[in-house]
C-alpha cells in the first residue's frame, strides 16, 4: 500500500523526487504521513480539500480489502 499512496502522490507534484511517504503502526491502525516539496503541497490537498480526501478513500477501500485500517497524513 506504501507504494500504491507513493505512486499516487508523485504523479500530483512537480517535484515527485520529493515525495516521502512514511508507515507506523498506531492503535489497530497503520498511518501513513506523507511529506511533499513546499510548492506541491497545494496539489495533494487540492480545493478544499478534494484530491487529500479522495487519496483516502481510496487507500481506506484498499485497506479494507485487506482487512486492515490506515489513514492518510500530509504531514509539513
Amino acid at each position: 500500500m506504501n507504494e500504491l499512496l507513493t505512486y499516487i502522490v508523485q504523479s500530483l507534484v512537480d517535484k515527485p523526487d520529493e515525495v516521502s511517504v512514511t508507515e507506523r503502526k498506531g492503535d489497530g491502525e497503520t498511518i501513513f504521513e506523507v511529506r511533499v516539496a513546499d510548492g506541491d503541497m497545494g496539489k495533494v490537498i487540492g480545493r478544499q480539500g478534494r484530491i487529500v480526501k479522495e487519496i483516502r478513500v481510496l487507500m481506506k477501500a484498499v485497506a479494507q480489502r485487506k482487512g486492515k485500517k490506515v489513514s492518510v497524513e500530509i504531514v509539513d
